[in-house]
């Protein structure tokens, strides 16, 4: 699977959470009957403090989508791990030291190191302040759109190792980085800046 149907899929499943989360405020806008309340009074009744019709349509639309939210985080797995294998595989390995090797000067960046926590997971992998990104497990300058697309792979990469090539003083270097919780925010604990187009 390639990485790009990858991000399609995240952006998908963000998609699902926030429609499941307007339905849940529609639910909530009910008197907060939630997805268990009852419908109808104890005699028997429907509820007269509700809108019956628009409860029963926001709990049919949360399953629907909850259903859906499952389908995609389990293709988003499958790809995740078919990137990672592919990431693993001797060939793209062997492939990634004769890129470092051979576009040594010309593999363009696309975002630079701002700043690096200490003790941060970023920090663990060797990343310093200054360090031009040219990739970024499949991220490179010619895929990379914005710096979502990183916040993507880190957030479906806990605990998973990502190759980073680095520029410092005019070398590429490669590093492993992998994404964790630790004493600071997110995962990484460090700023990144894109790349200016003239750069």
């Amino acid at each position: 699977m390639a990485t790009d149907q990858v991000f399609q899929l995240m952006k998908k499943k963000d998609a699902i959470e926030a429609d499941i989360s307007q339905w849940l405020e529609v639910l909530q806008s009910q008197g907060n009957v939630g997805m268990d309340g009852p419908l109808i009074d104890r005699e028997g009744y429907p509820r007269a403090d509700i809108d019956v019709y628009t409860v029963r349509k926001a709990r049919q639309r949360i399953i629907c989508l909850r259903n859906d939210h499952k389908s995609v985080m389990k293709d988003i797995e499958n790809g995740l791990h078919l990137i990672h294998a592919d990431a693993r595989n001797s060939t793209v390995s062997s492939s990634f030291d004769q890129q470092m090797e051979e576009l040594d000067d010309t593999l363009a960046s696309f975002a630079l190191t701002d700043f690096v926590a200490d003790g941060s997971p970023a920090q663990e992998a060797g990343l310093q302040k200054g360090d031009e990104i040219c990739g970024f497990g499949t991220l490179n300058a010619t895929n990379f759109k914005s710096l979502q697309d990183v916040g993507y792979i880190v957030k479906h990469s806990e605990q998973k190792e990502i190759k980073v090539i680095i520029r410092r003083m005019q070398k590429l270097q490669k590093l492993t980085l992998i994404p964790h919780t630790w004493a600071g925010r997110g995962l990484l604990g460090c700023n990144l800046l894109p790349s200016s187009k003239d750069s």
